[in-house]
């Protein structure tokens, strides 16, 4: 399920991190254990997990919409006020605790040298975007609403991010794909559900913009990962797997604000 936050800040000009994502997610993590410590420290600590140990958190968010300019490694935020998309694969019974964990709450979006108080003036249920695909036409044209990160490990056993426009980018993103699914539904065949998934780009790769996100900066623990935005991908896949794209994010570090995509 998906909701649209509506956010104020408390006043005009604030100055956040161009590298939100990171202080954001924490933001999300502490509001969902102040109402259920138990789902929260599940997805803190284990999430959906595989045999191998891999675990996905199956939330996603997308970047602020909201004008601003830049300063350095600074955005300011210029106008009021700012409409965020956040995103969970749960169960539909879960709308009205998930809404409500959102309503009127407060926070900081900061790190070590300058934030920003917000509040939560609205909270919106978005449409279902896969609800009308049909089963037999089972695809979708997307677009990424945050940065879109695919990896493919290299002989260090560190990520080579790919960008849409790279030939291994699909194999890449399908296998981050399963994944997801297989830790969701636990049996699967993965080659035969391989062979209903495809990935097409639609845009000319010179139009495509990379970002360079910065996670847990001024930390000891920093990290540099690089995303894709500004292109549309047409996505075939069972219907099951289309709501989880749309419910927990696309490609690697969602939890992170990482991969949240729309329905073109």
């Amino acid at each position: 399920m998906r909701f649209q936050l509506t956010l104020l800040p408390s006043a005009r000009a604030s100055l956040i991190p161009a590298n939100y994502q990171y202080p954001l997610s924490a933001i999300i993590y502490k509001i969902i254990q102040q109402a259920d410590e138990k789902y929260s420290a599940f997805l803190h600590n284990e999430g959906y997990r595989l045999d191998n140990g891999k675990s996905f958190k199956l939330f996603s968010f997308s970047d602020l919409k909201v004008p601003y300019s830049i300063q350095g490694d600074r955005f300011v935020i210029n106008g009021v006020p700012a409409a965020l998309t956040i995103s969970f694969h749960v169960d539909e019974a879960a709308t009205n605790f998930i809404k409500g964990l959102f309503i009127n709450q407060q926070f900081d979006i900061a790190d070590k040298i300058s934030g920003a108080h917000f509040s939560v003036s609205e909270v919106q249920l978005l449409p279902d975007a896969v609800a009308s695909v049909k089963d037999d036409e089972p695809d979708i044209i997307l677009q990424p609403l945050s940065p879109l990160v695919v990896g493919r490990k290299n002989e260090r056993g560190n990520y080579d991010f790919l960008s849409p426009a790279d030939a291994d980018f699909s194999e890449w993103l399908i296998h981050n794909w399963i994944e997801k699914y297989k830790a969701v539904t636990n049996e699967i065949n993965a080659e035969e559900l391989r062979k209903r998934i495809g990935i097409e780009l639609l845009t000319a790769p010179q139009e495509i913009k990379s970002r360079l996100i910065t996670i847990k900066a001024f930390t000891p623990q920093q990290t540099r990962i690089r995303g894709f935005v500004n292109f549309r991908i047409k996505a075939k896949a069972p219907k099951p797997m289309l709501e989880l794209a749309m419910n927990a994010g696309m490609g690697l570090y969602n939890a992170m604000g990482c991969g949240c995509v729309g329905v073109v």
